[in-house]
């Protein structure tokens, strides 16, 4: 007997400046199903999803929901059809209550008078029904994060959706934790709810997954049903291997410079533990894994932004300050993974940017010297050939692959030793890439030690002289020598690949 089909996605297309990123897209999900959904950075999944949504509107393609032909054009839309949605950074008001965040935006009134009673009472009843372990009336900052994510469940439960999506749902999460949210996704599925499952963590989608779907560069590459699932097989899918030999990397070396950097056994409770790695003198040190190995928090305490619990870290022999402003006097720069957020400041001007990591060059005595910003903000646009060429332009004005040149700058005017990068590229359109990858091996050269975190495998194939993959919080494996293929970091980012002794 063929299982009931809950939503049919056909030949779903989508484009953006006259870039095609989804090229009719098929996807089917069944009732009480939960259905992964994969592929790499770039293959179209959060695309598709948004269309689903309502976030962004289709080209051309049907979405069937139900049995019916169905328009989608507001996140209301897909909230009306039962369609509820877990993104990775949660929508709730850390101030409120259990009860206050489930209810909001469906709170129930009377004569203008909220039925506060009735709207809890509604809420244990639904905490009963699927069995959930929490406080209706704790307020959500109080939680961990597994109970924050039951909360954005029940949300979803609480719309009567039929249809839940989950984002990287675990990225955040402890394996204990892991463990609750797997129980609750199997009581879903024994309930009739549907999941459609995007996760890069191959283990839980072979361990959850009725079926899958691979989508790769805008298409349906492939669906997979649950006995056929193969975890090489599914990369290679998602890979495809004409591409991942055509950028294989024979680059890979370790290098012979004196080491500057070295970490040892450094811990930081829930994000990663003894992480150990050295980096030398002129050597761009790739860091791969999956969501939530812990790449970020690494190099946020390296750079002082983070404190961390045990360990140590040691540069030039002597032990690292976790300090921001030592480790900058020292030669240690940050490209943030968040650039818009935590990069820069999007209303000031390229020269003011530039000059918000370099007040000890462009002031005395705590008066600043408008000559030497002026000419630091010059010097940076001709240097990285930002445009438009103009360095009193806002850098909220620029395109992403300007931004982040600018955000570049504000590192390149001092005596670097250190650049830690993170995700150098994401958001950047590909003539902009090729000129960030240039800048990064050019300091290379001139002996700065680069860290360089990125879920690009094409990426890290292509600039990095080593690379070390994390998961779950420690390094998994390192790639120092030899023919590398973006199979072999993924198959070692997922624990696939035995470790190497």
């Amino acid at each position: 007997m063929e299982a009931e089909k809950l939503l049919v996605m056909q030949n779903i297309q989508k484009s953006f400046n006259d870039v095609q990123v989804l090229k009719s897209v098929d996807l089917d999900i069944n009732v009480g199903e939960v259905h992964a959904l994969m592929g790499e950075n770039g293959a179209g999944k959060s695309t598709l999803i948004k269309i689903l949504t309502g976030v962004y509107p289709k080209d051309g393609g049907k979405i069937i929901y139900l049995g019916k032909e169905r328009e989608i054009n507001s996140r209301k839309d897909a909230a009306n059809l039962g369609i509820g949605v877990i993104y990775q950074d949660f929508s709730l008001i850390p101030t409120l209550s259990v009860v206050q965040n489930i209810m909001l935006g469906k709170e129930k009134n009377k004569f203008g008078f909220l039925e506060s009673k009735k709207m809890e009472q509604h809420v244990i009843n639904l905490i009963k029904e699927y069995g959930f372990d929490i406080n209706p009336h704790a307020i959500v900052e109080t939680l961990s994060i597994a109970k924050r994510q039951t909360v954005e469940i029940l949300k979803a439960l609480c719309e009567e959706s039929s249809l839940i999506i989950m984002d990287e749902p675990t990225a955040s999460l402890s394996a204990k934790e892991s463990e609750s949210l797997f129980e609750i996704i199997n009581r879903l599925r024994d309930k009739g709810v549907s999941i459609l499952y995007i996760s890069h963590r191959l283990e839980e989608v072979f361990r959850l997954a009725d079926r899958l779907t691979v989508l790769r560069d805008g298409r349906k590459e492939a669906v997979v049903e649950k006995g056929e699932i193969n975890p090489p097989d599914v990369i290679r899918l998602m890979i495809g291997k004409q591409l991942s030999e055509a950028t294989a990397s024979n680059a890979l070396k370790k290098s012979t410079n004196e080491v500057v950097l070295k970490l040892e056994n450094l811990c930081k409770k829930g994000l990663f533990n003894n992480v150990s790695f050295e980096v030398h003198k002129g050597e761009i040190l790739g860091i791969g894994g999956l969501v939530g190995a812990g790449r970020t928090e690494v190099l946020r305490c390296i750079y002082g932004a983070d404190p961390y619990d045990s360990g140590n870290i040691v540069f030039e022999g002597e032990p690292l300050p976790n300090v921001v402003n030592k480790t900058i006097q020292k030669g240690f720069g940050l490209i943030p993974e968040d650039r818009r957020n935590q990069g820069f400041v999007p209303l000031l001007s390229i020269e003011k940017n530039i000059v918000l990591t370099n007040f000890d060059k462009t002031s005395k005595n705590g008066v600043m010297n408008a000559k030497k910003e002026k000419k630091l903000g010059q010097e940076a646009v001709k240097d990285l050939d930002i445009r438009p060429n103009n360095p009193l332009i806002p850098v909220g004005n620029l395109s992403g692959g300007n931004q982040q040149k600018a955000v570049l700058g504000k590192w390149l005017c001092r005596d670097l030793k250190v650049l830690l990068i993170d995700e150098p590229t994401a958001g950047i359109d590909i003539g902009a890439k090729d000129e960030i990858y240039k800048i990064i091996e050019n300091l290379a050269k001139d002996g700065v030690a680069v860290i360089l975190v990125s879920s690009d495998l094409q990426e890290l194939l292509r600039v990095s002289t080593r690379i070390v993959v994390m998961r779950k919080g420690k390094v998994f494996k390192e790639f120092a020598s030899g023919r590398i293929t973006q199979e072999d970091i993924l198959m070692a980012a997922s624990g696939i690949q035995e470790k190497e002794a």
